[in-house]
């Protein structure tokens, strides 16, 4: 199963990840249980951001990859018939779109959105983390703009590639696609902690 969970940040998004992640690995625990952790800290909040989620996953059984870039290496690093929590594209994104050398590269959005439908028909159980921040009216500088364009085309890849889309805003779930199997993940989650 495939599910895409978007929605502002710092909202919950990635615990409500890790459970339905766990949820998909106790029902095929043979093949293993990966967080596919993307972020390259810039700063002391994404230190600290960092910490908070490895704290979060602390006990879950959860075995961390590290895949900053070229997502679908993961493929080659860990079992695809396991259980997979990525998170996020948007970190993703910006470690291809704005490289440690400080070069610009605005095809990174297009490689990414052509990388995910991979990943999702090739890996067994995935969840995929993304926040929604390109939905506001303030107009940025060019480099940013692509970047917020980028994201949004990534998730329209994720939303058409996925079996489950979600929504979390101001802690509610929204169903966007996959109501039975969405419920169905409720019920299990329900049964399960």
């Amino acid at each position: 199963m495939t599910i895409f969970i978007s929605g502002g940040c710092k909202n919950g998004k990635s615990f409500y990840a890790q459970r339905i992640a766990q949820g998909l690995y106790r029902q095929n625990p043979a093949n293993g249980l990966y967080y596919v952790a993307t972020m390259r800290p810039t700063d002391k909040e994404d230190d600290e951001r960092i910490l908070r989620h490895q704290k979060e996953r602390e006990g879950w059984g959860f075995t961390t990859v590290e895949q900053p870039e070229n997502i679908l290496e993961i493929l080659t690093r860990a079992d695809p018939k396991g259980s997979f929590l990525l998170d996020s594209t948007t970190a993703l994104l910006a470690n291809e779109m704005f490289s440690a050398d400080e070069s610009f590269h605005p095809e990174a959005a297009q490689k990414i959105a052509n990388e995910m439908p991979i990943l999702c028909s090739s890996i067994a159980n995935l969840v995929v983390v993304s926040d929604t921040i390109y939905s506001d009216a303030a107009l940025y500088n060019e480099w940013t703009e692509c970047y917020r364009r980028g994201l949004a085309l990534i998730d329209r890849t994720l939303a058409k590639a996925c079996d489950v889309v979600l929504e979390i805003a101001y802690g509610n779930k929204i169903i966007h696609k996959g109501q039975k199997e969405a419920e169905g993940i409720d019920q299990a989650l329900a049964h399960s902690f």
